[in-house]
């Protein structure tokens, strides 16, 4: 697991609209790359189109390259779901399926992908998906009960537990703690630096200190203004981004003058 993602010239469309413009950058292995920067500057369209979760959208399209470990994800011949089985996705607020136990939402995943398997390897499967989401010993007791009987942290953790169930290489997560207590944001924080060990890991966050505590790299989006696309400006190491950025845009941004 964990893969290499390269991308590059990459513009994004709704219908006619630009939303991004021109992004190349790579995406390290085994390693937690944050997108910082305003809101509408683009971050969270871009994020979609590494495992082309944009296309949900009518009239969404892009120009450009996606190379996961050197495979092209716009292929001709390439399957946008087995694409999302290959790379996770973490959004905003927990959604854990409201009906469905905790056991069957980290199965989920599973069974959409037809996986037919013994009951002892689904049980594992969700042991290990849970432990990997460190949410095992607070559910294991309770795994008939619906997920969303669960707090808001442990439903974010239950939903990490989903994503990670069908084993993927890359997990993207859209501002994951965004609608969380500080607490569980810490869980979840501590959770981004084990699953790193494992995972290609790309993170939205609005949140500096977030993304200086959990990063690896950072990459700095803006926007020239309403109704123009979102550049990436900037992309180093997130100590340097953070200390010593090379664009005075990137300096001004994370050091609160706008944004």
């Amino acid at each position: 697991m964990s893969k290499r993602i390269d991308v590059g010239d990459l513009n994004v469309y709704y219908g006619n609209f630009l939303a991004v413009e021109g992004v190349s950058m790579a995406i390290e292995p085994r390693s937690v790359t944050a997108f910082i920067g305003p809101s509408g500057c683009g971050k969270s369209t871009f994020i979609r189109t590494l495992n082309r979760m944009h296309e949900v959208i009518p009239g969404a399209r892009v120009q450009g390259k996606v190379l996961l470990d050197g495979e092209d994800l716009y292929g001709p011949s390439v399957d946008p779901v087995t694409v999302r089985r290959q790379v996770g996705m973490v959004f905003q607020r927990p959604n854990p399926f409201p009906t469905m136990s905790i056991r069957d939402n980290v199965l989920a995943g599973m069974k959409l992908n037809s996986n037919r398997m013994s009951k002892s390897a689904a049980n594992e499967v969700v042991e290990r998906s849970l432990q990997g989401a460190n949410l095992w010993n607070e559910v294991k007791d309770r795994l008939d009960k619906p997920g969303s009987g669960l707090s808001g942290g442990q439903q974010q953790r239950l939903c990490i537990a989903r994503a990670i169930a069908v084993q993927p290489d890359v997990l993207l997560m859209d501002e994951p703690c965004s609608a969380l207590d500080p607490i569980s944001t810490l869980a979840i924080e501590d959770l981004i630096g084990e699953l790193k060990q494992n995972y290609t890991i790309v993170i939205v966050t609005h949140n500096m200190q977030q993304a200086a505590r959990v990063s690896d790299r950072t990459a700095f989006f803006n926007i020239a203004g309403t109704g123009k696309p979102g550049k990436l400006i900037e992309m180093d190491d997130t100590t340097k981004m953070f200390t010593n950025p090379s664009v005075k845009a990137t300096e001004d941004y994370v050091s609160g003058r706008f944004g």
